[in-house]
Order: structure tokens, then sequence, then C-alpha cells
């Protein structure tokens, strides 16, 4: 039968079965995901997870450059003014921030098009 099922010499192809339990678990969330309320909850979750990973990504505050609250607080606070201004004038020029992820190869594939 490995003829019908893949063209690999050596190995072939593997079902993996959860426990019974865990796979109703499983099952159960997905039904949930389904649901419009769950999708508004979880947007607002993807927009705050955004919001972090922009702020480690442009102002590097996953770790703190000084020593000692005051200058760590400092350091935060100028971070947010920041991220504020960044956005506010995407707002304001009509550029909006990325809205989803764009791979390596696709933005390569962008780029020799344009």
């Amino acid at each position: 039968m490995r003829d019908q099922c893949t063209r690999s010499k050596t190995g072939g192809r593997t079902l993996s079965l959860q426990p019974r339990e865990l796979q109703e678990v499983l099952d159960r969330a997905r039904l949930q995901q389904s649901d419009e309320q769950w999708r508004a909850k979880y947007g607002t979750r993807a927009g705050v997870e955004g919001t972090i990973h922009q702020a480690i990504a442009v102002t590097g505050i996953g770790r703190a450059r000084y020593l000692g609250l005051q200058k760590t607080h400092l350091e935060h606070v100028l971070s947010a003014v920041a991220l504020n201004l960044i956005r506010l004038d995407a707002w304001w020029n009509g550029h909006p921030l990325d809205r989803t992820r764009v791979s390596h190869l696709a933005r390569h594939d962008l780029s020799l098009t344009a």
C-alpha cells in the first residue's frame, strides 16, 4: 500500500492519535473558536500582543538598559511615548501599521515584481 500513499522508499505516513480525553478537549476548543464572540475576544488579545511585539522590536524594551527603578521607569515611559508618536504619525499620514506578517519569501517575491 506504500505506493498509493507516498513516493518515499524508506518511510511512510504515520497517524498520531491523542488520548480520548485530550481529543475531546481539543474538539470543544476548536468549536468555540468558530464563535464570533470568541473571535472578538481573541482580536483584543491579538492587538495587545501586537503592541507588545512592536514595543520590543522598535524600542528594545525587553531588556532594561539602565540599573535602578527610576531609570528603568523613565526608559519605559519614553518607550511608550515613542510608540505613541509612531502610531500617531502613521494615523495622520494615512499609513496603517502592518496588519499581517509577510514571510521573507513573499517579501522577496514582491520586490522582484515591483
